[in-house]
């Protein structure tokens, strides 16, 4: 069977909070006249992106085409979950003419293209392309990209720097992976922020990539569907720090649900969460709060420091419960210092 006899899969890759549910909404927004369906994978057990995006289902994706995985890894359940679930979707009634795949802000992607080599799904589906995104403002202030001078300098001091931490690890093997690289919030990094993270990109991606910049998730569906990359058969142009390693490590980050109750002042609860990523290295957290007297459930959303909270939906016949999803590198994960930072009484 050819490639254009397959069902088309775009992966969504990029780092925490980088915006890839604000992308897929867009494209469950604008079709052009296919029938999607989306499969996400969140790190954690709340499943909050497959939640917002359940909320945008329509005729186009109905919610019956929206699956998740809480395991915060594909790859690591292949046979177990990722699988099935496509094979699910497959046997949909009416097949879809694109699968998208969100991935756990966490992931590495070359492992997730190698479960497409499996003979249960490699002649039905074929990846169409790897999306990464990156936050232009994170990528410009240097994170993933430090001065090397100092760096050096560094390492001659101490030599347990040696080895790049974690995290530059998740966003150089999303960029290597990828096939095309999308540029988001670059409202928020400014014509020189944009500058700096192109060129940071530029000189991590193992090839040229187009780098396109994006607001609010807003792309021409035409520019990142039908790629026809073929990305499963092409592991070799993609380089990944874990190549060679039978098994990868998910240990490096963790994630704890945190319940809250009804909220009173959803401002205090905001500044208190900007402060504890601050004081705790906090990456990533996200959540629905049930505010006191208010019918509608609020969508709360940080990356870092940078936070942002809407009313999205009533809360209708689901229970009101108020559960944040908060991750952090292992060691910065503790539950009682996090809980106290929230001001919910420690035992």
């Amino acid at each position: 069977m050819s490639n254009l006899a397959k069902v088309p899969v775009t992966i969504v890759t990029g780092f925490l909070g980088a915006g890839k549910t604000t992308l897929i909404r867009h494209l469950m927004q604008n079709p052009q006249g296919k029938r999607l369906a989306v499969l996400v994978n969140e790190f954690g057990t709340a499943g909050v992106d497959g939640d917002i995006l359940k909320s945008c289902a329509d005729e186009n994706c109905p919610e019956d085409n929206i699956l998740e995985l809480a395991n915060g890894c594909i790859c690591c359940t292949v046979a177990d979950e990722f699988i099935p679930t496509i094979e699910r979707l497959l046997a949909l009634p009416e097949t879809p003419d694109h699968i998208l795949i969100e991935t756990s802000g966490l992931a590495l992607p070359k492992p997730l293209l190698k479960a497409f080599e499996w003979p249960a799904i490699r002649s039905r589906i074929t990846v169409d392309g790897v999306v990464a995104l990156a936050d232009a403002e994170a990528v410009a202030s240097g994170q993933f990209a430090p001065d090397l001078v100092a760096v050096d300098a560094q390492r001659a001091a101490d030599p347990s720097l040696d080895h790049e931490t974690p995290l530059s690890e998740v966003f150089e093997d999303q960029i290597a992976c990828a096939d095309i690289v999308l540029l988001s919030k670059v409202d928020l990094a400014g014509e020189e922020g944009l500058a700096r993270a192109r060129a940071v990109i530029e000189a991590e991606a193992p090839r040229k990539l187009p780098i396109l910049p994006m607001s609010e998730g807003v792309i021409d569906p035409q520019v990142i569907l039908g790629l026809n990359a073929a990305a499963e058969d092409d592991l070799e142009a993609r380089p990944s720090h874990h190549d060679g390693h039978f098994d990868h490590e998910h240990d490096d980050f963790d994630t704890i649900v945190v319940d809250l109750g009804e909220i009173e002042d959803v401002a205090a609860l905001e500044a208190r969460m900007v402060a504890m990523a601050g004081d705790l290295n906090i990456l990533r957290m996200k959540g629905y709060l049930a505010v006191k007297g208010k019918p509608m459930r609020y969508l709360v959303q940080a990356v870092g420091t940078r936070l942002r909270g809407q009313f999205d939906q009533p809360w209708g016949a689901r229970a009101r419960a108020s559960q944040l999803v908060v991750i952090a590198e292992h060691d910065h994960i503790d539950r009682a210092s996090i809980e106290a930072a929230l001001g919910l009484a420690v035992a």
